[in-house]
């Protein structure tokens, strides 16, 4: 067992500190508007190849353009997200990444899951989803709660 002694209580692992969580909502905030601003960016080049495709296709490539923005998020988290520093460039930038409960790795897959279920619950139930934050322990969002995740300090 890895347990350490921090101010009299016995702190098992890293996400046990409170420490972990300072911050944590606004940081999550400021990642969330860096990384979709990265999406963005990323989505002009592969815009401009459904583009030409449309035109090689007589029109039909460009029925891409209805997918183009989800798919290049999708991506973008599987591979940032789900890579072995379980942070987008945005999360890493802020300083936070997201672990799961049980200590095992995020994977790809889980990432892009967690990722839906975030947008699944703006869309259905408002950004007031976001809410459960203030309520929940270590500011956990109600897709967090769902997958068992966390977004937890980096530096900490």
């Amino acid at each position: 067992m890895n347990a350490r002694v921090l101010d009299g209580e016995i702190i098992t692992s890293r996400l046990d500190d409170i420490r972990a969580y300072d911050g944590v909502r606004t940081r999550r905030v400021l990642a969330f508007i860096i990384d979709y601003c990265i999406v963005a960016l990323l989505t002009i080049p592969f815009a401009i190849l459904v583009f030409f495709l449309g035109l090689l296709t007589l029109g039909l490539g460009w029925m891409l353009f209805s997918v183009l923005v989800p798919a290049v998020a999708i991506l973008y988290i599987w591979n940032t997200l789900g890579s072995t520093d379980q942070a987008t460039t945005g999360m890493k930038m802020m300083g936070i990444r997201l672990d799961r409960l049980d200590g095992t790795r995020i994977d790809g897959l889980t990432a892009v899951v967690h990722s839906v279920l975030f947008w699944a619950g703006n869309v259905i139930l408002t950004p007031l989803v976001l809410l459960v934050s203030l309520f929940a322990d270590r500011k956990r969002t109600l897709h967090d709660l769902l997958l068992g995740t966390v977004v937890s300090r980096s530096d900490r």
